[in-house]
């Protein structure tokens, strides 16, 4: 399993906009094959900040799967004109299991 980590910083003043399309956007990401699950949690000493985790089965699924998707398209049309600046996107794997 793979955890895809991005830090939001929405632009500010829109930050209930973009939580009301966020769960909107979510239908699109859950829909594809190697997802397996995601959270948003917001910051509470930045109020315009955000941590999106999402969890998949390989990198492939998320590089892939969904960036080269009609649903990536449609995330991106909801959310991306909020993120000031835009954010960088990590993928970390768990080692506690290899150690």
């Amino acid at each position: 399993m793979i955890i895809e980590l991005a830090i939001l910083n929405v632009k500010k003043g829109k930050q209930k906009a973009f939580e009301n399309d966020f769960l909107e956007a979510s239908q699109y990401i859950s829909s594809i094959e190697g997802y397996l699950a995601h959270s948003l949690k917001k910051c509470i000493e930045i109020e315009n900040q955000y941590l999106l985790l999402v969890e998949w089965n390989s990198i492939e699924a998320h590089e892939v799967g969904f960036r080269k998707s009609p649903q990536y398209l449609k995330w991106k049309t909801l959310l991306h004109d909020y993120y000031d600046p835009f954010p960088q996107v990590l993928h970390y794997e768990d080692i506690t299991q290899k150690v």
